[in-house]
């Protein structure tokens, strides 16, 4: 289990020395992410990619529960007035797993075009120039790495944490 911490860097020098630093605390690349506005130089950073920067896993998980009620529903719909020819079984789990299926797929094309909803509290001071930190960090290691940034980064904003971060991405 992770939680994402986040930090406002003023520049690209504060922010990649930042990096290197998580680096040599041995955080692997693929938990540290950094994001921009459009058009500032991100080189030697490690970019914030889809699952950071948009709604997509959020949309996902929205559409697999709703699109798998909706299924359920229509499928129990079809047990309690059924079809000639079809089991109401089988009708009652194809609809549930095609509706959870359906529902995760376009909620997630949906969620691709958002903005990530985590990130709306640092809109403001990314479009004014600032570099936004996201590093996911075990849960034992938190503390330490929120005061190794804090100490060797004054310049840097400490913008709290996110209480749990999936371990998928």
């Amino acid at each position: 289990m992770r939680k994402r911490l986040y930090f406002l860097h003023p520049d690209h020098d504060s922010a990649k020395r930042a990096m290197d630093e998580l680096l040599l605390a041995r955080i692997e690349v693929k938990h540290i992410h950094f994001m921009a506005r459009d058009g500032t130089n991100l080189t030697g950073l490690h970019e914030a990619n889809l699952l950071q920067s948009s709604d997509i896993l959020h949309g996902a998980g929205a559409g697999l529960r709703w699109g798998g009620m909706t299924g359920l529903l229509i499928g129990l719909g079809m047990i309690f007035a059924p079809i000639e020819g079809i089991p109401h079984g089988a009708a009652a789990l194809v609809t549930f797993l095609f509706g959870a299926v359906f529902g995760c797929w376009v909620a997630s094309m949906v969620g691709s075009s958002l903005p990530n909803s985590h990130i709306k509290p640092f809109e403001a001071d990314i479009a004014n120039g600032k570099i936004l930190l996201m590093v996911d960090v075990p849960i034992g290691r938190v503390a330490e790495i929120e005061s190794m940034l804090q100490r060797m980064h004054p310049e840097a904003e400490d913008r709290g944490l996110d209480p749990v971060i999936p371990a998928f991405p």
